[in-house]
């Protein structure tokens, strides 16, 4: 399993601008390809022409440009992870945007799958995803029962 990752570093002014043109230039043309019921959409591609040649692009591919462009339009950074990757405790780390000692402590109480290398744990992104996920639905059912509790009390918080 590798751990081959594109790594964006954060785009400079120009490249911002540059993106938020290119943008303003897709914005139409991807509103129209939503609205149309003919073809690509449905087969699940795009044409494109670069530089006078047409390529057909999957579509799920030309959605992650798009994401990616409006991300760089906001002066973001971005990586790219295939699913099936690899990381070391310090990249998880930094997807869950805590320290590498926790994600350990989260290792080491078998909350988050691993295996070792050497004396290197690594982490399937996927695996780290599904924590990920499985985190937020336990913080949104801890939310809707403070929210239903606080209700019952007459303190105020809505649904």
């Amino acid at each position: 399993m590798g751990t081959a990752t594109l790594a964006l570093t954060k785009p400079t002014e120009a490249e911002e601008a540059q993106a938020k043109e290119s943008l303003e230039t897709l914005a139409p043309l991807e509103r129209e390809r939503n609205q149309s019921s003919v073809t690509d959409v449905e087969v699940g591609t795009v044409s494109m022409t670069v530089e006078g040649r047409k390529v057909e692009v999957p579509a799920l591919a030309y959605q992650m440009f798009l994401r990616l462009l409006t991300e760089m339009a906001a002066g973001n950074a971005v990586t790219l992870i295939p699913y099936h990757s690899e990381l070391t405790t310090q990249q998880a780390a930094d997807i869950l945007n805590v320290s590498r000692p926790y994600v350990i402590k989260l290792l080491n109480q078998e909350k988050i799958p691993y295996r070792k290398v050497n004396r290197h744990r690594r982490i399937r992104f996927d695996d780290l995803m599904e924590f990920k996920r499985i985190q937020a639905a336990q913080r949104e059912a801890d939310l809707l029962e403070l929210m239903a509790e606080g209700q019952s009390l007459g303190i105020g918080y809505d649904l």
